[in-house]
């Protein structure tokens, strides 16, 4: 496949609101009050990563859309090699001893050097709800025969975003022990209808965007149910696609 301009923006706008996301997923914010109490609060309690990370999957429902669940799995391992590089270079910054006047180590290795289990829950939610978000993508479209965009944008975000949500908040702050768990398990599932509300309420968007990408890049792609494997990066046997110019659904 070609590698147009407009691809390889998308693909770099994925991976740098991903990399956002994760530098700032440790503030946790009180989203709003219930009036009624929530897993044992009435605070709404989520990750401040909640104002970007649903871009993400926006962008990874456009790209295995328009271009196919190939496309959108090398997306995904790509956001993945670059995040472990982040993590990496943050790691040797902030061990690399400062200067004596400058007093600012604290602080700096506080927002950059994120606890362990932080990081492994962005990782595992990141890969499974990505993969997971594409794949429903994919058998949608084949079971509605390309019809009805916002079934398979929604949807793709119910499973997708579920995961993700459960993965990372049970991980980062239930499995680590820095937040109790009724705080973890409330805002697994705040984070998870906060997301989908913000992507469903971004459909129209979603159509405007698939609708000028099919048209502009001529492509339209159908992958076939045994073309799904996460893991297959380097070719290998892959299901038959059909590309065709084509409206949004």
């Amino acid at each position: 496949m070609k590698f147009s301009g407009k691809l390889v923006i998308i693909i770099a706008l994925a991976v740098t609101i991903l990399l956002i996301s994760n530098i700032i997923a440790s503030k946790l914010l009180v989203l709003f009050q219930l009036p009624f109490e929530f897993f044992g609060s009435r605070d709404v309690v989520v990750s401040v990563s909640v104002i970007c990370f649903p871009i993400a999957y926006l962008i990874s429902d456009v790209l295995t859309e328009v271009y196919g669940f190939r496309v959108a799995r090398g997306a995904i391992w790509l956001g993945f090699a670059c995040n472990l590089l982040m993590v990496i270079m943050f790691w040797i910054a902030i061990n690399i001893p400062p200067a004596g006047f400058w007093g600012n180590q604290e602080a700096y290795a506080t927002i950059l050097g994120s606890a362990g289990w932080l990081l492994a829950g962005g990782f595992v939610a990141y890969t499974v709800g990505e993969f997971s978000n594409a794949t429903v993508m994919v058998i949608l479209k084949n079971r509605t025969e390309g019809r009805h965009l916002w079934m398979r944008t929604i949807g793709s975000t119910i499973v997708g975003q579920g995961i993700d949500s459960i993965l990372f908040y049970a991980i980062a702050f239930g499995v680590s022990g820095a937040a109790p768990w009724s705080v973890a398990i409330g805002g697994a599932i705040s984070a998870w209808i906060v997301k989908t509300l913000y992507e469903t309420a971004a459909t129209p968007l979603t159509y405007v965007v698939v609708g000028w990408l099919k048209r502009t890049e001529k492509m339209d792609v159908y992958d076939a149910p045994r073309s799904l494997n996460p893991f297959a990066i380097f070719g290998g046997e892959e299901g038959t696609s059909v590309n065709a110019a084509a409206p949004a659904g």
